[in-house]
């Protein structure tokens, strides 16, 4: 299967946005609810010069199957951004296609932003996404509960 990683655009946010309430996909992401004009407007402040986010599209076989994005930019924190990714078609779930697609956006963003040092956080029962972070490298620092849900946070030095 071939991924590739492709520019987003407000048509994918909106595809994204009715795709990630399925709830088995809900699930597995911490996110919060916002509302689809929510989920357009933070979008569009991605596109600006000063932002503190980025995103792209996973593409596999030339299909739109989810997204992957960095936000909390800073290179004067660390670690310089936090990233997240979904993939959106369930029926390609466990085939490596989020792991490649994490390890194509860690070149993009660390070449991109001069990132050296990025952050994730996932659920301890989510163990597919806890696989793909451990695959493109991360280590787990700390496990910790918020809202009741028990969470890991990962981290990786990016090669720039």
């Amino acid at each position: 299967m071939i991924v590739k990683l492709r520019e987003r655009t407000e048509s994918h946010v909106r595809i994204q946005y009715e795709k990630i309430r399925d709830p088995e996909i809900w699930a597995m992401i911490p996110m919060t609810d916002k509302t689809l004009e929510q989920a357009v407007e933070d979008y569009k402040k991605t596109l600006e010069p000063d932002a503190a986010s980025f995103g792209q599209t996973i593409y596999a076989d030339g299909v739109y199957v989810g997204d992957i994005w960095c936000y909390c930019i800073d290179l004067e924190q660390q670690p310089n951004a936090m990233v997240g990714y979904c993939l959106l078609e369930k029926s390609l779930w466990g085939r490596g296609i989020a792991t490649e697609a994490l390890r194509q956006f860690q070149q993009t963003v660390a070449s991109r932003f001069g990132l050296k040092t990025m952050g994730a956080v996932a659920y301890c029962s989510n163990a597919a996404s806890l696989r793909v972070l451990e695959k493109a490298g991360f280590e787990k620092k700390e496990e910790f509960e918020e809202d009741g849900i028990l969470s890991a946070y990962y981290q990786k030095e990016l090669a720039v």
